[in-house]
């Protein structure tokens, strides 16, 4: 078995890290290492959670307590659903960037228009306020 003297294994050292900082320098390590944090940086944007909040009101504007809201997925075919509060209000979040979504309230039997979210839209935060005609 033979071994190095000390001068040449420092010499082999010394090889290795002057080859890797050269790799370093001319950008092959630090331009991958960038490419992947800018792409990933990117990807963590375009996927931020979108979220919907508004107010279930009756023709006069008057808040509808109680009153049912739905919010349907497109894509799965999920229905949530929220209890409006005292003010009429609701809120759903954690909505996806890829997905179309179908909102509309329901109450004593009587529906509001169907407001779209679409997944082509690029804002995050949604108001949208719904009308049902009561008959009062």
């Amino acid at each position: 078995m033979r071994t190095r003297s000390g001068s040449n294994m420092r010499r082999g050292i010394y090889l290795v890290a002057r080859a890797a900082l050269a790799f370093s320098l001319t950008g092959g390590l630090a331009i991958g290492g960038l490419a992947v944090v800018a792409h990933g940086v990117t990807a963590a944007a375009q996927q931020k959670p979108r979220s919907v909040t508004g107010k279930v009101v009756d023709k006069s504007d008057g808040p509808l307590k109680g009153s049912v809201v739905y919010l349907k997925d497109d894509h799965s075919l999920a229905v949530k659903s929220f209890i409006a509060d005292d003010s009429g209000g609701f809120r759903f979040g954690q909505l996806s960037q890829t997905s179309d979504y179908e909102l509309w309230a329901e109450f004593n039997g009587k529906k509001s228009n169907t407001r779209t979210i679409s997944s082509f839209d690029n804002k995050t935060d949604f108001v949208m306020n719904l009308k049902i005609d009561t008959g009062k």
